[in-house]
C-alpha cells in the first residue's frame, strides 16, 4: 500500500470521478431501457416514472447519512463501503424477474452511489485552492459526464442487440472495476488543520445538519437545488427516448445518438461555466437568469411539433445546463468552512429528492394526460417549465447569505 500512497492529487481525483461517472450513467439509463422495460413488464408511464424517480429518492435520502459518514470516516472508506451496494443493485437489475425486484435494484444503486459526487467535491474543497473550486468542480462534473456518454449511443446499441439486461450487467462490471481502482489508488492526505480534530458524534452531526435549516438563505438554495438538475435529468434521463420515439418515430439508436450529443456537451459546459464564474456577488444573478431561461426552453419545446427544432432545443438545454456548477459554488461560498461538507451534502440531497419528485410527478402527469386524451409529452414539458420558473422566482426573492457580501 505504500506505493499507492504516493499518487498525486489529480490521479486520486480522477479515480474518484470514475465512481461519479457511473453514478451519472445509472441515473440516465431509463431513457434507453424504457422501451424494453415496458415490453417485458407491461409498465405504464406512471410506473416508468416511479422506477426512474426511485434512484433519485434513495440517492437523496442516503445523502443525509453519507454526508455524516464522509466527515466521520473519510472519503475513501465511505465510498468503498457504499459502492458494493450499487454493484449488487446493478447485478440484481440485470437478473430481475419482476418489476418489484427492479425497484429493489434501483434502491441499492441509489444508496451505493449516493456519496460519489460529494466525495469528489469535498476532495476538491479540502485539497485544492479555494478560489479554484468552481473551475475544478466544473471540470470534474464534465469528466463525470463520460458516464452520460455511455448511456447514449453505446448503451442504446447494447440494449438494441442484447437487451436491457445486458446493459445493467455491463454497468455492474464497470462498477466493480471502479471499486478496485479506488481501493488501490485513493487515500486522503493528512491536513494540519484537521489532524487532531475529533470527529463529531452522529447525534452532533445530525443536529448540525438540521441547524442549516434555521439559516434563512438555506431555503432558496434548497428550493432551486430541487429544481434545476431535476428538470434537465427528467428530460435526459427519462423522457428523451420515449418523446423522440413516440412523437417523431426515432429508433432507439437514433434517440441514443441525441443523448450522446447531449452527453458530449455535458463534458465541457460545467468547466466552461466554472471558468466564467463571476464571483460570489454576481453568481446568484447568473443562476437565477439561467434557470428562468431553462424554464422558457421547456415551455417552447412543449409546443414545438418539429423533430429538428426539438433536437435543437435539447442541444440548447445541454449548453445551458452547465450553470448548475455555479450552484455548487454558491453553496461553497454561502457557508463557513466548518459547515461546507454538510451544506454540500444537504444541497446534493435536495437535488436528488427533487429528481425523484419531478420524475414521479411527470410520470403521473403523463398518465393523466393520456387518460384525458391530451398529448402526454406536452403536459410533461409544461409541468417541468412551471416548476422550474416558480423555483427560480423563489430563489430570487428569498434572502442570500451575508457571507456573499463579504467576499
Amino acid at each position: 500500500m505504500r506505493l499507492f500512497r504516493t499518487q498525486p492529487l489529480w490521479v486520486m481525483l480522477l479515480t474518484l470521478l470514475s465512481g461519479f461517472a457511473l453514478s451519472q450513467a445509472y441515473r440516465t439509463t431509463t431513457a434507453i431501457v424504457a422501451q424494453g422495460l415496458q415490453a417485458d413488464f407491461g409498465l405504464q408511464a406512471s410506473s416508468l416514472g416511479a422506477f426512474a424517480g426511485l434512484f433519485g429518492l434513495s440517492f437523496g435520502i442516503a445523502q443525509l447519512l453519507m454526508g455524516i459518514a464522509l466527515d466521520r470516516y473519510g472519503l475513501r472508506r465511505t465510498v468503498l463501503v457504499a459502492a458494493p451496494l450499487g454493484i449488487a443493485g446493478a447485478a440484481l437489475s440485470a437478473l430481475a424477474p419482476s418489476y418489484g425486484w427492479l425497484m429493489v435494484g434501483q434502491v441499492l444503486i441509489g444508496v451505493g452511489y449516493s456519496p460519489a459526487f460529494v466525495a469528489c467535491t469535498l476532495f476538491i474543497a479540502r485539497y485544492f485552492a479555494a478560489d479554484r473550486f468552481a473551475f475544478f468542480s466544473g471540470l470534474s462534473m464534465g469528466l463525470g459526464g463520460l458516464g452520460l456518454l455511455f448511456t447514449g449511443t453505446p448503451l442504446a446499441w447494447v440494449v438494441q442487440h442484447w437487451g436491457w439486461r445486458a446493459g445493467f450487467g455491463l454497468l455492474a462490471g464497470l462498477s466493480l472495476l471502479s471499486w478496485l481502482l479506488i481501493y488501490a489508488l485513493v487515500h486522503e492526505p493528512v491536513r494540519a488543520d484537521t489532524a487532531h480534530r475529533p470527529a463529531s458524534s452522529w447525534g452532533e452531526a445530525l443536529t448540525g445538519m438540521g441547524r442549516l435549516f434555521t439559516v434563512p438563505h438555506t431555503w432558496g438554495i434548497v428550493i432551486l437545488g430541487m429544481s434545476c438538475y431535476a428538470a434537465f435529468l427528467s428530460l435526459r434521463g427519462l423522457w428523451l427516448g420515449p418523446l423522440l420515439i413516440d412523437r417523431y418515430g426515432f429508433s432507439l439508436v437514433d434517440s441514443g445518438n441525441v443523448a450522446l450529443v447531449l452527453s458530449l456537451i455535458a463534458l465541457f459546459t460545467p468547466a466552461a461555466f466554472g471558468r466564467m464564474d463571476p464571483g460570489p456577488a454576481r453568481r446568484r444573478t447568473w443562476v437565477g437568469r439561467a434557470s428562468l431561461s431553462m424554464a422558457g426552453l421547456f415551455a417552447i419545446m412543449a409546443w414545438v411539433n418539429n423533430a429538428q427544432a426539438t433536437v435543437a432545443l435539447m442541444i440548447a438545454m445541454g449548453l445551458l445546463s452547465g450553470y448548475s456548477i455555479l450552484q455548487y459554488a454558491d453553496v461553497r461560498s454561502s457557508y463557513p468552512n466548518e459547515q461546507t461538507g454538510r451544506a454540500l451534502s444537504l444541497y446534493t440531497m435536495a437535488m436528488f429528492l427533487g429528481v425523484a419528485l419531478m420524475q414521479s410527478l411527470t410520470g403521473a402527469v403523463a398518465a393523466w394526460a393520456t387518460s384525458a386524451g391530451l398529448e402526454p409529452y406536452r403536459a410533461v414539458l409544461l409541468c417541468i417549465a412551471a416548476w422550474l420558473a416558480l423555483a427560480s422566482l423563489a430563489f430570487r426573492l428569498l434572502p442570500a447569505s451575508a457571507l456573499l457580501q463579504q467576499r
